[in-house]
């Protein structure tokens, strides 16, 4: 048997046995077994704590009593007792769910309506109804937990409905963000979120065959409500308040998140930064090649940023270079790039000499002769800043 399917007595009940059961039912006040129920429940904190009139446990608790009542007078279930306990356990799921009372709670104080009933009716039997009373036994605990069954089944359907509208305003809110959205706006945003106005804010930017990966971080990161979400095209917006603190949920969404092929930006110093953070952060997802690894940040793609820039203005950078360097042979020119690679990335001749395997003499000469051919002396950073941004 399933919750989800009428129940049947499965006894062999004598015409004397349910003549019997019968009359002792009759003898039932629901209004008396309502009273016992709400003394009952009215002890399970949680129950007890939340914002559920007693006059609406009252109510619910009476009608199912009666449903409860009238499907025991009977061996097996017809569909109106299983469509009359089904309504009923719709209203108390619903309301419950509602309420905030915790599942468990719930079906704790369900259960109480066997406690109940079973104490009600050994209270008005007689000795010569003990055997009456245990043959209706299994059948009064499964009409009993049927209704439970029903009841739990409306809770959870109401409580996802609960969450999806939920979450359905909180998407309407973090896309009011990303539109123009006034002060007041904003402030009703935060307040949603549950975060400051000025709170810092740390934003990833996903885009195609990477926003899987990027969902499946943040769940791992066990962020919940701390994190928040934005399509944006074929991007995924994620940002959190930024938190280096350690064992703090914005430092344990950093670090999933600071392996991924992604646009990293921030912190952005306040909410109302967020829409062109997140346009940057999409700007600097689009910068990563195959095959590279790791989140693109400011510091790693300013120089590629620009070079893309230039050469869209039709302004290559490096073109001037590459056309002096043609003069020199393959292999000068090899060492000579080489040489001022090293040197762009180490700042130091010593360094750069070191991982070129060469003398800091031989090194000085290769920046010389480049100087020489190209006009870039690599020590002035003006001139420098050229081949950053053009080699980028």
């Amino acid at each position: 048997m399933t919750l989800d399917e009428p129940v049947s007595g499965g006894q062999n009940v004598t015409n004397a046995d349910s003549s019997g059961w019968r009359s002792l039912l009759a003898q039932l006040s629901v209004d008396a077994l309502t009273e016992d129920f709400i003394a009952r429940v009215m002890t399970i904190p949680e129950y007890a704590k939340a914002p559920l009139p007693v006059s609406e446990i009252r109510r619910t608790g009476a009608s199912s009593f009666a449903a409860l009542i009238a499907a025991l007078g009977r061996d097996d279930d017809t569909a109106q007792d299983w469509a009359d306990r089904e309504s009923i356990a719709t209203d108390v799921g619903v309301s419950r769910a509602r309420a905030g009372v915790p599942i468990e709670s719930l079906m704790t104080a369900i259960r109480l309506d066997f406690s109940v009933l079973w104490q009600a009716l050994t209270a008005i039997a007689t000795e010569a109804d003990a055997a009456v009373l245990v043959a209706h036994t299994a059948r009064m605990w499964q009409v009993v937990d049927s209704y439970a069954g029903q009841t739990q089944a409306a809770y959870v359907v109401e409580q996802q409905r609960m969450h999806d509208e939920a979450f359905s305003v909180r998407q309407g809110l973090v896309a009011s963000l990303f539109g123009d959205p006034s002060e007041a706006m904003l402030a009703q945003v935060a307040a949603a979120l549950r975060v400051a106005l000025d709170a810092s804010f740390a934003v990833a930017v996903a885009v195609g065959e990477e926003v899987p990966k990027l969902r499946v971080a943040l769940a791992a990161a066990r962020a919940g409500d701390a994190v928040f979400t934005h399509h944006l095209g074929d991007a995924l917006v994620a940002f959190w308040v930024s938190d280096s603190r350690p064992g703090s949920v914005g430092l344990r969404i950093a670090e999933r998140v600071g392996v991924l092929r992604c646009g990293l930006a921030g912190p952005t110093p306040e909410l109302a930064s967020l829409r062109a953070s997140a346009r940057f952060a999409r700007s600097l997802a689009g910068l990563l090649q195959p095959g590279e690894e790791g989140p693109m940040t400011w510091a790693r793609g300013w120089a590629r940023m620009a070079r893309l820039r230039l050469d869209e203005s039709g302004a290559s950078v490096i073109a001037p270079v590459d056309a002096a360097l043609a003069s020199c042979g393959t292999a000068e020119r090899q060492r000579l790039v080489e040489a001022v690679r090293s040197y762009l990335e180490t700042g130091s001749v010593s360094l750069s000499a070191e991982q070129l395997f060469c003398h800091r003499n031989t090194l000085m000469n290769r920046l010389r002769r480049f100087a020489e051919v190209t006009g870039i002396d690599v020590s002035v950073p003006r001139e420098a800043a050229q081949l950053v941004v053009g080699w980028a």
